[in-house]
């Protein structure tokens, strides 16, 4: 009983090691934030940090596995709401994140991912190199079902839209990480890219907003 014991607290203490580095990461950016700093906001030593992680970067890259896997088990998950609606709500989540950087990881993600030592030594980093292909068939999977349940009707393949998807909400989140929400219009983009996600997935039975205005327009 004891191993399993041990392991479960090992690997509870770790996801509360990188909930606390993850408030640092927020508070100072990936280029501001030191193991220093992690050590204490947990308020542990550094014999206690270093059991779990050899350095910052690997503080980090364990942080976005994390993060990751949230976003693989919302469109994992079998929701009660149908494949578009969970698309709504992940986008107006999205939305929420992205327009309040200063809670949020996307200036840390977006100096980690520009950094040098990332761009010159993306050979370490092999996580990295897997975890587009991993968002791919996450997202390439929910398209496929949500069509195979006979809730979207594909205008392309899944696979198309899911590469759509993930260089959007890239290049976005990295804009607006270096010019702020006011400049990249967030609102405006994500509005644009459901207009366009709609078009492409082809949600079934779905009326646009601006078909059910006009329906009302008619009815009065």
């Amino acid at each position: 009983m004891s191993p399993k014991v041990n392991e479960e607290y090992k690997k509870q203490k770790k996801i509360d090691l990188l909930q606390k580095a993850k408030q640092v990461f927020i508070r100072k950016g990936y280029n501001g934030a030191t193991m220093q700093d992690i050590m204490e906001a947990a308020g542990v030593s550094r014999g206690a940090l270093y059991a779990y992680f050899d350095n910052i970067e690997h503080v980090y890259l364990e942080l976005l596995r994390h993060e990751d896997r949230k976003h693989e088990i919302y469109f994992r998950s079998d929701d009660t709401k149908n494949s578009w609606q969970q698309i709504k709500n992940w986008l107006n989540k999205q939305q929420a994140e992205i327009g309040s950087m200063e809670e949020t990881l996307v200036l840390a993600n977006s100096q980690f991912f520009s950094s040098a030592q990332y761009r010159n030594n993306k050979e370490i980093y092999p996580y990295i190199a897997t975890r587009y292909e991993g968002t791919m068939e996450v997202l390439t999977g929910f398209f496929e079902k949500g069509a195979a349940q006979g809730e979207f009707a594909l205008r392309l393949p899944a696979e198309t839209i899911a590469r759509y998807l993930i260089s959007f909400m890239d290049g976005l989140i990295m804009d607006t990480a270096h010019m702020g929400p006011e400049k990249t219009k967030v609102n405006e983009q994500l509005d644009a890219l459901l207009f366009t996600l709609e078009a492409m997935l082809g949600p079934v039975g779905n009326k646009t907003e601006t078909t059910e205005k006009e329906n009302k327009e008619d009815v009065i």
